[in-house]
């Protein structure tokens, strides 16, 4: 049983910052990736960043200059501090992870998700 539990969402002011971490636990043999996606009332589930164990990274265009995504593998944790908040970040995040529980083929696990609302 692998669980991913998020944390540091909230009510964050325009123009303001946020961090928001993530911590994976159960019967992890090894992590391929972690990242946060966000999903905003009526629209799709968007990838915000990910990033690999070996440090390859990938941003969103929309945040590529407010956010920095990274990770502490010792601790199976990911974490996204965001910057410049804008209205349109207002979303559900979702930390996500592949992982391998037994050596075989890495699955995808979810987070239950943390709201952050940006308000002016």
């Amino acid at each position: 049983q692998v669980q991913l539990v998020e944390s540091g969402g909230g009510l964050v002011q325009v123009g303001g910052s946020l961090r928001l971490s993530c911590a994976a636990s159960g019967s992890i043999l090894s992590i391929h990736s972690m990242g946060w996606y966000r999903q905003a009332p009526g629209e799709e589930r968007e990838l915000v960043a990910d990033l690999s164990r070996g440090g390859l990274t990938t941003y969103a265009d929309s945040v590529k200059d407010r956010a920095i995504i990274s990770m502490d593998n010792a601790k199976n944790s990911v974490s996204l501090q965001m910057f410049s908040l804008k209205p349109e970040d207002t979303a559900t995040y979702y930390c996500n992870a592949y992982i391998t529980v037994n050596g075989g083929a890495y699955d995808v696990y979810w987070g239950q998700g943390t709201r952050v609302a940006v308000s002016s």
